[in-house]
């Protein structure tokens, strides 16, 4: 079942975070506008899910999502095995928040970011990754951390180890041809 929420105010706020600036999905070390491959992502976009089951909990203002969870915003794409869709009713549904839990994973062009747990808050236009973040970026760039935040209205990701670690990557350089002067 595929289910399309046209309001949505932004943010998946999937973990905590704080300094490092870098990026969104694109791990450097520097405070930079947002850069992802196809330029700022459409955060006022349609959130259209998929899942084996989908449970609406009315009265609670809620939709619980189970089993291969698929989560897609414009060219934005999150897999977990399990989300749940905090909502309002004021005449029509507007989503507020999505949590997703069970190993996450979020797609946007070439790069991909993987975490315990992840948040987005759409009032805030944040995304949120927690627990064993891992961003790729291509085949060679890489960065490891505790906690990863995109925020979608400034086109800034910021990470930071967590307690007791430190943030860590690999970035590809340049080939140089060992026959040019």
């Amino acid at each position: 079942m595929t289910l399309s929420f046209r309001v949505l105010a932004a943010g998946l706020a999937l973990v905590a975070a704080a300094p490092t600036p870098t990026p969104a999905l694109a791990p450097t070390s520097a405070p930079t506008p947002a850069a992802a491959s196809s330029g700022p992502h459409d955060s006022n976009a349609p959130v259209n899910y998929e899942a084996d089951r989908i449970e609406l909990q009315d009265k609670a203002d809620r939709v619980l999502l189970s089993g291969n969870v698929v989560i897609t915003q414009a060219d934005l794409t999150m897999h977990s095995p399990r989300a749940v869709v905090a909502y309002t009713n004021n005449g029509a549904m507007q989503i507020q928040r999505l949590d997703a839990t069970g190993g996450v994973t979020v797609v946007r062009g070439d790069e991909t970011a993987t975490s315990d747990v992840a948040t987005y808050d759409f009032n805030a236009r944040l995304i949120t990754m927690v627990g064993h973040v891992v961003v790729r970026r291509g085949t060679r760039d890489e960065q490891h951390s505790g906690r990863l935040v995109i925020d979608l209205n400034t086109h800034i990701t910021t990470t930071d180890a967590g307690p007791g670690g430190r943030v860590s990557g690999t970035f590809a350089v340049p080939k140089h041809d060992k026959t040019s002067p």
